[in-house]
């Protein structure tokens, strides 16, 4: 993880801890330089990753400012972080369904950015919030980037184990979203019906160099899943 990635987190968790509310000042940027013995552009970055993700907003002559959304229970859609860091008090967990090494069929290879030749971790998990079912999660990891999982793993947080232990730097993704219906094989793993109502979500996560290291299909169960999109500027 980058320095001004860290920072950011620090932050986030700080504004979390504090239980700091949409509109409460943050100190300004000469006390962050000084508490976190770094330079300007580090911080400035940092303040940046926060803004675009919704955290802050910064108002020129005036300072840092925590942004907010006040419903409960909704989460960023947009987040290259993972569930786990996106939940706030909520309680995930996950029913790890498979952890296996395959090669990829030509949709995942392409999508990855690799050959079909190449070792992929495969897994398929379904996860939880507050103990009701919120999707079926199918992901592909590249191995020679990803070298090792296992189901204790899988069952907490992918995100955290790469950064933390891997020393992967997660950058950026692409997402691709479709409303459609359930098939009878995903119905059953949410606990709903063939043909009920879902969000499917595509994800291609990339390294901060741009290399796809992650390639995810979810399924939402559409009573249980609430989003919530931060804007910055308007839409034109």
């Amino acid at each position: 993880m980058l320095k001004y990635q860290q920072i950011a987190n620090e932050i986030e968790q700080y504004i979390n801890e504090q239980q700091l509310k949409q509109g409460d000042k943050l100190p300004v940027l000469e006390q962050m330089m000084n508490q976190y013995a770094v330079s300007k552009s580090t911080i400035t970055k940092a303040l940046e990753l926060l803004e675009r993700k919704g955290v802050i907003f910064q108002l020129r002559g005036s300072g840092i400012f925590v942004r907010r959304h006040n419903r409960p229970g909704y989460m960023s859609l947009f987040s290259t972080q993972g569930f786990k860091s996106n939940l706030g008090d909520r309680v995930l967990t996950s029913d790890v369904i498979d952890v296996s090494v395959m090669k990829p069929d030509a949709l995942v290879a392409e999508n990855l950015g690799i050959g079909v030749s190449d070792d992929v971790y495969r897994v398929e998990r379904v996860r939880y919030v507050d103990g009701e079912v919120l999707c079926h999660e199918e992901s592909y990891y590249v191995k020679a980037i990803v070298p090792y999982l296992n189901r204790e793993i899988v069952a907490d947080s992918i995100f955290d184990y790469v950064q933390s232990a891997l020393g992967v730097t997660i950058g950026f993704s692409d997402m691709y979203l479709q409303v459609d219906r359930l098939t009878e094989g995903e119905a059953g793993h949410l606990g709903l019906q063939e043909n009920d109502p879902t969000l499917r979500i595509e994800t291609i996560f990339h390294l901060t160099n741009g290399k796809p290291f992650d390639y995810s299909r979810i399924t939402y169960h559409y009573a249980h899943s609430q989003f919530v999109i931060q804007a910055n500027g308007p839409y034109m």
